[in-house]
């Protein structure tokens, strides 16, 4: 169920609302969907990734293939 609030913005994040409700949507009465919108888009980005850096990681590296690798890399700082 929505909720109804006010916030109050800077002049150019307004301006900045209002032109993409009008991108989007033809008029200035999509700025709450436009709000929405951006909100769960950037909320839910940074959930995402807040779950990817703190969830459980398996994996296996072997030795060969770290060898190879720190090989490269050393070859990588060599050539600096």
């Amino acid at each position: 169920m929505p909720k109804r609030t006010t916030v109050v913005f800077d002049d150019e994040v307004y301006e900045m609302l209002v032109l993409e409700s009008i991108r989007r949507y033809g008029s200035t009465k999509g700025i709450s969907k436009v709000l929405n919108e951006l909100l769960k888009e950037k909320l839910g980005a940074r959930n995402e990734l807040l779950e990817l850096l703190y969830s459980e990681k398996e994996f296996h590296v072997d030795e060969e293939e770290f060898n190879v690798f720190r090989k490269k890399l050393s070859r990588g700082a060599e050539n600096r």
